[in-house]
């Protein structure tokens, strides 16, 4: 299950110097083709409470979560606490390197409570937490 957290919804349009041009309903497209042997749900809202809901929704029966939280990477405690919370493995994903960005962007409230993290590469984050969880 991919969860893009707020904004993400404007990929493309958003800032195309830092995000890409490429919308996420085309890229996600791509990623099921070259994932065609997996089943990739996907979860996008601006709305914290709708994140948390649907990370306790699949948290128990999913294989893996590949996580973009968005701004609120750096601010929410209750996504933290809903990621503690579930036993499915959580890779998080950013776009782009928050650590080149402003300096409220270096850290982020979930690193430590996910398996692991994939910063700056792109839309291709996706791919590579898909794999590291396939893996």
């Amino acid at each position: 299950m991919i969860i893009n957290g707020p904004n993400l919804n404007l990929l493309g349009l958003r800032e195309p110097d830092i995000y890409g041009h490429e919308g996420f309903a085309s890229y996600l497209e791509r990623l099921r083709l070259h994932f065609a042997s997996i089943e990739i749900g996907y979860f996008q809202s601006n709305v914290e409470g709708e994140i948390i809901n649907q990370l306790q929704a699949v948290g128990f029966s999913y294989d893996g979560i590949v996580l973009n939280a968005g701004g609120y990477s750096h601010t929410s405690v209750a996504i933290r606490d809903a990621v503690s919370a579930i036993s499915t493995p959580v890779v998080e994903v950013h776009i782009s390197n928050i650590f080149a960005r402003e300096e409220f962007r270096h850290r982020s409230v979930l690193s430590d409570v996910c398996r692991g993290g994939i910063f700056g590469l792109g839309l291709d984050g996706y791919k590579y937490a898909i794999e590291s969880l396939v893996d």
